[in-house]
């Protein structure tokens, strides 16, 4: 793990342990992220539905888009490829959704369960452009390797 996910990882080990609750993973896990950078403005999870569609799940800031098809926007290029996305400026993505006027831009992770089944893409919004970089991808994928991965 890299800065700044170290201290947060250690916080989220502590709060999940045991728990095998997906919604209850998620929310702890949205909770920890946005609380534990300044460079987040919106953190959470758009879950797997249905083949091909991400519904809203635990988030924590402004409102999130409710549904997202594989089809549309970073998350859906996230789930579809089952690859992370960094998006140094979100209005340079092609069909990038606007669910806030103020992301410019953004880190998008899947979600794998240990069945290595896509559950879920873990979304974090900046207000600043070019917040993120692939180490933060790389950071975020152990984590959730680590909490979603190991049930």
């Amino acid at each position: 793990m890299s800065q700044p996910y170290d201290d947060v990882a250690t916080r989220i080990r502590a709060l999940v342990e045991g728990e095998t609750d997906e919604i209850a993973l998620m929310a702890t896990v949205a909770c920890e992220l946005f609380h534990g950078d300044e460079r987040h403005d919106w953190v959470g999870f758009y879950r797997v539905t249905e083949p091909g569609l991400l519904k809203i799940g635990p988030y924590q800031g402004g409102h999130g888009c409710l549904v997202i098809p594989f089809e549309r926007g970073v998350c859906g290029a996230a789930a579809r490829e089952r690859r992370s996305r960094v998006v140094p400026d979100v209005d340079a993505f092609p069909g990038h959704i606007a669910c806030s006027s103020k992301t410019r831009s953004e880190v998008v992770v899947p979600v794998l369960d240990a069945e290595d089944r896509l559950i879920a893409v873990l979304d974090i919004d900046s207000d600043r452009p070019a917040a993120f970089d692939e180490q933060d991808a790389a950071a975020l994928e152990a984590l959730m390797a680590e909490v979603f991965g190991r049930r």
